[in-house]
């Protein structure tokens, strides 16, 4: 039936009867013969469109995976459907018709844009740096949001930005941004790619882009501290970063300032802590002068009692030295060293441990040789607490082999400081024998007037 509307009737000259022979020669000359190239093209191409047509109606049906009324066999035949669309979208040689193309964004859209379940658990912190066990919350409904992902992503990538203009709107990129709430980190990592791809070729949304993202990290620092997909966002904006070209505009270094450095604050730190060091990294790479200011935020921000943001901020720390511009370090010698020497003397093993081992680093030692004078009087005191009253053993051979270092730098002036640092303890210790007898004489005189 579908053949027949593309014969074209034919008519003899004559109105005679047309002979047999005279019907297939001027069936193979007539250029709008349903065999002729174009004409089975035009027809392959429309059976194609209302093919993928009914394949997106099928789809944009949902399921919740949570009634129990829900079809098994129907649940597997939409997975089925929409795998037969993925194949279609991706052998489609021409670009989408414009029907087609708004029916399937509006399927995707009902399929992705869903209110999302409550979270599994009351915090989204963690003690435990490698424990994401309260992200790993594995969706029913991802055997169809897979294969949807896939879908939009191809879409994305082939199509013309300007094609999908309409459809991939602000409000469109902002509920993508919601959904990085999920608990599901497969549904997080192709949501990461999808809105990667966006920016990567939709120039026109970058800006609105960032500032969504801004606000994402911004409302996570200083309002709810709960977020799941903040490393997804991170690791996006890793790559965006990488992009930036020198000298950083303004609006970058503020987002450094205003966003980056603030993001050590939060308790869920141990969990994007890799993604968040790499983009700053990134920043004092481009900008070394830039150093100086990640190493005082850094600092500003410092934990109190959370040992494993400890160790991993000395790492950072430690990296960010390799980059920092040499003009800043002799301001940058003591803030530094005053932080790693107390972290040397902590009680905490790991932490000690980690700082010990920072003065095998190269770039540290010669910012520390920069500014010896101020850092030693701190550095010695450490050292010579940590010989004389840590816990652990292991922990007194390091601070040995860092003090042998550190007398061979300028053996005279160590000297100086230990002498120092004695007459400081001799002086204290004067100071809480006569704190001690005056507080004897007053509990005297009290006990006098006790009986008056």
């Amino acid at each position: 039936m579908g053949v027949d509307r593309y014969v074209t009737p034919i008519i003899s000259p004559r109105k005679r009867s047309p002979s047999l022979q005279f019907l297939f020669d001027h069936d193979i000359r007539s250029p709008s013969s349903s065999n002729s190239p174009s004409g089975s093209i035009n027809w392959r191409q429309h059976s194609v469109e209302e093919e993928m047509l009914s394949l997106i109606s099928y789809c944009s049906f949902i399921f919740t995976f949570s009634d129990p009324v829900e079809s098994p066999r129907q649940q597997d035949q939409k997975r089925f459907k929409l795998n037969q669309l993925l194949y279609l979208v991706k052998t489609s040689k021409k670009p989408l018709d414009c029907e087609v193309l708004v029916s399937l964004m509006s399927m995707i859209s009902a399929n992705l844009f869903r209110p999302l379940p409550p979270p599994s658990h009351l915090s989204f912190t963690s003690d435990l740096p490698d424990d994401e066990g309260f992200m790993a919350t594995a969706s029913p409904v991802w055997i169809h949001l897979q294969v949807v992902y896939d879908i939009l992503l191809r879409l994305i990538t082939t199509t013309e930005p300007k094609r999908l203009q309409d459809h991939v709107s602000h409000p469109f990129l902002l509920n993508l941004l919601v959904l990085f709430q999920s608990e599901d980190p497969r549904e997080r990592e192709s949501l990461k790619n999808v809105y990667h791809m966006i920016y990567r070729r939709f120039t026109f949304h970058r800006s609105i882009m960032r500032k969504s993202m801004n606000d994402v990290l911004l409302s996570y620092i200083f309002e709810t501290e709960r977020h799941c997909g903040i490393g997804e966002l991170l690791e996006i904006y890793g790559s965006i970063i990488n992009g930036f070209t020198v000298p950083l505009k303004e609006e970058h270094k503020l987002f450094l300032i205003r966003v980056l450095i603030p993001m050590h604050k939060p308790k869920g730190m141990l969990m994007y802590h890799r993604q968040l060091s790499y983009c700053v990294s990134q920043f004092v790479q481009k900008e070394p002068v830039l150093g100086g200011i990640v190493v005082r935020g850094i600092l500003r921000y410092w934990p109190v009692t959370n040992s494993q943001k400890v160790v991993l901020l000395i790492g950072e720390l430690e990296e960010l030295v390799e980059n920092i511009d040499p003009d800043q370090y002799r301001k940058l010698a003591l803030p530094l060293s005053t932080h790693i020497t107390r972290c040397l003397n902590s009680l905490n093993s790991q932490v000690a441990e980690r700082a010990l081992y920072v003065w095998n680093n190269e770039q540290f030692v010669k910012m520390i040789l920069l500014a010896l004078d101020e850092v030693f009087p701190v550095v010695v005191e450490g050292m010579e607490k940590n010989m004389k009253r840590h816990w652990s053993s292991s922990i007194r051979q390091l601070t040995e082999n860092v003090k042998e270092m550190l007398e061979e730098m300028d053996p005279i002036l160590y000297y100086k400081c230990i002498l120092e640092m004695e007459r400081r303890e001799s002086t204290a210790r004067k100071e809480g024998v006569r704190r001690k007898e005056k507080w004897e004489r007053i509990e005297s005189i009290a006990a006098k007037n006790h009986f008056l």
